[in-house]
């Protein structure tokens, strides 16, 4: 069965109602420029209250090595979801708790998730000026390459009227989601949450 993952939340209400809902992993966005960036003190307050329940994916933007690894430190959050420009390097030293993710533009993105180290991987679409979070899909057959060859999360644009489609044109690992279950940036619609996961693990 797929899992799911609930991205860009921002308070312990929200994570705790998602886990309810039968969420398998959250997400916790660090990237600044996010209408869902999380400070420290919230992240921390997060993981600690979501520990038992779900991964927690911490999920950032062109952060140095160092302050990747000083922020899983300081909020207990336990993976890394690289959503800038990092290099396969980068991604190498945060394993096995890390992985890339991809903006699709084109099957070119099958060679260039080749070149990533890991066993997981993340495909959103690409958006210029946005590196996640894009609240739109794009050609599913070229994620379905990508996830014969890995565990593939599939994220961009899906919501509780498409997810069940995706995941039998893609069977990737997990889905994610974040505005397709939202009332504003960064609150959750508990509602559309639940219908969320009931739709991808029908």
């Amino acid at each position: 069965m797929v899992a799911v993952k609930i991205c860009g939340l921002t308070t312990v209400e929200d994570a705790l109602g998602c886990i309810e809902a039968g969420a398998d992993a959250i997400g916790l966005n660090f990237w600044p420029a996010s209408p869902r960036c999380v400070d420290i003190p919230t992240a921390r307050a997060i993981a600690q209250a979501a520990a038992n329940g779900a991964e927690i994916v911490g999920v950032f933007v062109d952060f140095s090595l160092a302050e990747v690894r000083r922020i899983l430190r300081e909020t207990g959050v336990g993976w890394a979801q690289l959503h800038g420009k990092e290099p396969p390097a980068l991604v190498a030293a945060l394993l096995p708790r890390a992985y890339k993710a991809l903006g699709v533009e084109d099957g070119s993105v099958i060679e260039l998730a080749r070149s990533y180290p890991g066993e997981h991987l993340l495909l959103d679409a690409s958006v210029p000026g946005m590196p996640g979070g894009t609240g739109r899909t794009f050609d599913w057959a070229i994620a379905a390459a990508v996830a014969r060859e890995r565990k593939l999360t599939l994220a961009g644009g899906l919501h509780p009227g498409n997810v069940a489609d995706a995941i039998r044109a893609v069977r990737p690992y997990r889905v994610d989601v974040a505005s397709g279950v939202e009332k504003s940036p960064g609150r959750k619609d508990l509602s559309l949450v639940r219908a969320f996961i009931a739709a991808a693990k029908d």
